[in-house]
């Protein structure tokens, strides 16, 4: 019989994995995030057209959507090290091209950056699987959500270091709104050096060779997956979605929520900019939006392997229809509505993206499970950035409330999604292992 890696080295890797996991989303985010007050403004410096300021941001969820999909397969031969130290230089490069693009004032080498910019939250998603390589149903979805958590530290910072970073911008000679995308580089380049060094051994590599161990004819798990590999990833994952349909339904709750929350997120500065608000005051409202995307995760988490994963999944459904209303209803400039509404955004995508994303982890095989998640995440980034492409026209033409009104038609599916993936499941969750 195979050998393998015993539970004992299991869990002791699985705790080490969360904990270096958890440093370099706090260092990452920071990278990510930082930019997010500002990229619009400088998009429409750079393209001289409100209607434009979408596609920086754009831009970024497209490239995090289709560099998810390319790391899926690195991340199948090398593992989850390899991937996500990649995706951070990327996007380091794509923040200094950012720079670049201020300093030349070059409308398309701003979107180039913006798209390698998007690694970074292709690396960010991977992490949050990584987390459950090797978890167990008792804590998958909280050993996840400590890894969502782990952003709030960047995330929250990030925003509100667009002032500081005007500073900067102004002692090494380059344009204003660059200063965000010059730090956040450096934070990306920590973010792999961190992740490059401390994580091994490596947790989607030890799940591999855990499953071998147990497959009862010495080389059968490895032939599977070869036999497997044969075929192309997205074939490979439309496979894994046919035969288990709660898949389909956490994947499309996933991509319908992100698309509400960068649609609206993206045209907010803008909306406070018309009715007079500063920088600053952008600035602090987008940091509370960040802190009701991440802070709240570990609970989130806690529920979810409570009461069930659907159920937080409608819960979160619910949550972001509240926050539209909210939005709907905010005037121009800084106000209680669009900060509330901006909070209940962040906290309503939590509670999906948690619980979806723990359905999409532990109904995956193993032997597919890089190729389903790169699925996963590539449609969730498209959905965004067709919304977000879309978010700047309807703002323009008829005005943020409006927007924030026809996000409900996707808050609908999202609703709907839980109530399938409910009935699907039934009342008890799966009770196999991950690894």
């Amino acid at each position: 019989m195979p050998t393998g890696p015993g539970p004992a080295e299991v869990d002791r890797v699985q705790r080490r994995t969360v904990r270096v996991l958890v440093l370099t989303q706090a260092v990452g985010a920071v990278g990510i995030t930082i930019g997010i007050a500002t990229a619009s403004l400088l998009a429409r410096d750079l393209s001289g057209s409100e209607a434009l300021s979408g596609l920086a941001q754009t831009a970024q969820v497209l490239g995090a959507a289709v560099i998810s999909f390319l790391l899926a397969p690195l991340m199948a031969r090398r593992g989850r090290r390899t991937g996500l130290a990649t995706g951070y230089l990327t996007a380091a490069a794509g923040g200094l091209l950012a720079v670049l693009a201020g300093v030349l004032g070059s409308m398309p080498l701003l979107l180039v950056g913006a798209v390698l910019l998007g690694a970074g939250t292709s690396a960010n998603n991977a992490a949050r699987y990584a987390a459950t390589d090797l978890a167990t149903d008792a804590t998958r979805a909280r050993s996840l959500s400590l890894v969502v958590w782990a952003t709030t530290i960047g995330a929250v910072a990030g925003p509100n270091l667009s002032g500081p970073s005007g500073a900067f911008a102004d002692l090494v000679g380059i344009p204003e709104l660059t200063g965000p995308f010059a730090l956040g580089a450096l934070g990306l380049l920590l973010a792999a050096l961190v992740v490059g060094v401390l994580l091994r051994p490596d947790p989607l590599l030890l799940a591999q060779a855990a499953q071998r161990a147990h497959t009862e004819t010495p080389g059968a798990g490895a032939a599977a997956g070869a036999s497997g590999r044969r075929t192309s990833s997205a074939a490979r994952a439309r496979r894994a979605i046919r035969e288990n349909p709660v898949l389909g339904y956490a994947i499309a709750a996933l991509a319908l929520a992100h698309a509400t929350m960068i649609g609206v997120m993206v045209m907010t500065p803008l909306h406070m900019e018309h009715g007079g608000a500063g920088l600053k005051l952008i600035g602090v409202v987008i940091s509370v939006h960040v802190l009701g995307m991440f802070a709240f995760s570990p609970l989130v988490g806690l529920l979810a392997d409570r009461i069930g994963r659907a159920p937080v999944l409608g819960a979160g459904g619910v949550a972001l229809l509240l926050a539209l209303v909210l939005c709907a209803a905010a005037p121009s400039g800084m106000s209680w509505q669009v900060t509330a509404g901006l909070f209940m955004l962040g906290l309503g995508w939590s509670l999906v993206m948690v619980s979806a994303s723990t359905l999409v982890a532990e109904h995956a095989p193993l032997a597919v499970r890089t190729d389903v998640q790169g699925a996963s995440d590539l449609l969730m980034g498209l959905a965004a950035a067709a919304t977000g492409a879309l978010a700047g026209l309807v703002v323009d033409v008829a005005g943020y409330p409006t927007l924030a009104l026809l996000s409900l038609a996707l808050v609908a599916g999202v609703l709907g999604a839980a109530l399938r993936a409910g009935a699907t499941q039934g009342p008890q969750e799966p009770t196999r292992r991950t690894a």
